[in-house]
């Protein structure tokens, strides 16, 4: 049974999967930023400065980013010489086994199928907010789930769909609709990097460290530099959502990491500049606002400046949830492919050479999970997964470099073992920084994931039938 369990699948070549090969290094690169800006930059910033880091929100940025930066490191390994669309999963299967690997997907699925319908239902209420401030206001019952007294929560339902149908249409059009949008809140964040740069108020932060660098309250809440780390850590997942790409990037050894690396580091020197300058021209503890970069701007006279951020915040919101469907697709494709999920989701339309029957799939259940489910606490639960999904990466780079030596590996990181060592060093102390109350969710998503892999997955595996 534990043989069976701990088999292992050589590594494929996917070149004929039927997905199109179109997407360039810049392509790569611009997935990973349109996952990786969205809530964090606008919102989470000045959050993790106000409750949990104080100034150092910079210092907890930079912590958060030489983490996955271990992490990035490993998966341009695995991406460049393993392959394929299903990212740590795939990975997993080729490293460890079988059930890991299913452990690895399920924990993806929540990572990206909840992150995308927590971030639909963000995105709603920006929507919701900004057509107020033209006084168009939608009916009550068509804006909130059932439990919190509405009928369906409308904005957050039909966005999952317009982008499942942009999906459908073709990768290539999706890469260049999220190119377009990447443009749009990266120059709504350059006015605002332009405006309050010349404001900065250096006393401002002053206590640096107010909150120390890790300490947990009699509640339970934990705080400092540290603690932050872990909560903005959630600014950074979205750079593996590159990896997921590898069957549609025209040269996936070389752009992978690539894309991988340049969208990690860009994203990094944003993160640590808005958060700097946001404390510099607002004190920290003013800064627990729904919006923090507009509390800011409209403090410095720029009255207008609700309208801009809400610009940036809609086009951000919008890519990042395009990317996470985008991922949550290929992940279950891969799936699929291999039999631990139904086989006929791992049909490829010929025309679009999209996946249609697993777009469709998802934009079904993320939708109807935004649309009448409040998700409350249970988003925080990405954090976990994403680390977890991390420190796997980086075991496996150590553990392939052992058992297949001479597999090609086209991206190898440099002083092997030491960087995945520093990486799972790293997330495993960003993990655990999380609260209790995330750890225990995590442990019974993953009890939940058990179980369908003993019900079905196990039997209908393809190495099961081989």
């Amino acid at each position: 049974m534990l043989k069976q369990l701990l088999r292992t699948k050589p590594v494929e070549n996917h070149a004929n999967s039927g997905l199109k090969k179109c997407l360039s290094a810049f392509d790569l690169a611009l997935l990973g930023v349109g996952c990786a800006i969205g809530t964090g930059i606008f919102v989470l910033t000045g959050l993790a400065a106000a409750t949990q880091s104080g100034p150092a929100v910079v210092l907890s940025f930079i912590f958060a980013g030489i983490a996955s930066a271990f992490a990035a490191l490993a998966y341009s390994e695995l991406a460049a010489s393993v392959g394929g669309s299903g990212s740590a999963y795939g990975y997993s299967y080729v490293a460890f086994g079988e059930l890991i690997a299913w452990v690895m997907g399920w924990i993806l699925l929540l990572e990206y199928g909840v992150g995308a319908a927590a971030v639909a239902n963000g995105w709603s209420g920006y929507f919701i907010n900004t057509l107020a401030n033209f006084n168009v206001h939608l009916p009550e019952a068509l804006t909130k789930a059932p439990m919190l007294g509405g009928t369906i929560n409308l904005p957050a339902f039909a966005i999952i769909w317009l982008l499942t149908i942009l999906l459908i249409i073709g990768v290539k059009e999706s890469a260049r609709f999220n190119n377009i949008i990447v443009v749009i809140k990266l120059s709504t964040i350059a006015i605002f990097i332009a405006l309050a740069s010349a404001h900065i108020n250096t006393d401002n932060w002053h206590p640096f460290t107010p909150f120390g660098w890790f300490d947990t309250l009699e509640s339970g809440k934990n705080i400092g530099v540290l603690a932050g780390a872990s909560l903005v850590f959630f600014a950074y997942f979205g750079f593996d959502a590159v990896s997921t790409a590898a069957e549609e990037a025209k040269n996936p050894q070389r752009d992978l990491p690539i894309g991988l690396l340049a969208s990690l580091a860009f994203c990094t020197i944003i993160y640590i500049a808005v958060s700097a300058i946001l404390t510099g021209v607002v004190h920290y503890t003013e800064l627990n606002t729904s919006s923090p970069v507009a509390y800011a701007l409209f403090k410095l006279g720029y009255t207008w400046s609700s309208t801009l951020v809400a610009t940036g915040v809609l086009a951000g919101l919008i890519t990042v949830l395009l990317v996470l469907l985008y991922g949550l697709t290929r992940i279950l494709f891969a799936m699929s492919r291999d039999g631990l999920i139904s086989p006929i989701f791992s049909k490829v339309n010929p025309d679009r050479q999209t996946p249609t029957r697993i777009i469709l799939m998802c934009g079904a259940v993320v939708s109807l999970v935004a649309g009448f489910l409040p998700l409350g606490e249970l988003a925080e639960t990405v954090n976990i997964g994403t680390l977890a999904a991390f420190i796997m990466v980086c075991v496996g780079v150590i553990v392939l470099r052992i058992r297949q030596p001479d597999l090609p590996r086209p991206f190898k990181n440099p002083w092997n073992p030491v960087i995945p060592v520093l990486g799972i060093l790293s997330c495993g102390a960003l993990m655990y920084f999380l609260p209790a109350t995330t750890w225990i969710r995590f442990g019974c998503w993953i009890l939940i994931g058990l179980v369908f892999y003993f019900a079905y997955s196990i039997r209908h595996s393809k190495l099961n039938q081989s």
